[in-house]
């Protein structure tokens, strides 16, 4: 298994990340840009190789991703699950350690719908005694 591609989808809030994992030299590619193109900031591209940095792999995988839907923060995170979910594909023996820091938990907080009659999910309109 370890020639072919390994494909995994990670999710977060909106975003969806569809990732396949190649042997290779360590270039993470997210709609055919750069990853140091495509985060700018330095925060969210060290959440995206977290996994790689805890299991000493930056070197060893090309990552091709395909990412839509929701915010920078959103797709970052997606993408760590994504890439967290492929790499325990590849090697089983992986999973405790990706576990343990939480790299394998899919977040499920989402967006509460809007109810009818109020201005947002939550809130409500003003009270007006007379």
């Amino acid at each position: 298994m370890d020639m072919e591609v390994t494909n995994a989808i990670g999710r977060r809030k909106a975003a969806i990340a569809r990732v396949y994992v190649t042997p290779g030299k360590g270039t993470i590619t997210i709609n055919k840009r750069d990853l140091a193109v495509y985060f700018p900031t330095g925060i969210l591209q060290y959440i995206v190789k977290q996994p790689l940095l805890k299991l000493g792999a930056e070197e060893k995988y090309d990552i091709k991703v395909t990412l839509c839907g929701g915010g920078y923060k959103g797709q970052a995170e997606a993408l760590r699950l994504a890439i967290a979910r492929a790499l325990v594909k590849i090697n089983p023996e992986d999973k405790p350690a990706l576990k343990a820091e939480g790299f394998m938990t899919r977040d499920p907080r989402e967006v509460e719908r809007k109810k009818p009659g109020r201005p947002k999910a939550r809130k409500r309109f003003q009270f007006s005694k007379r």
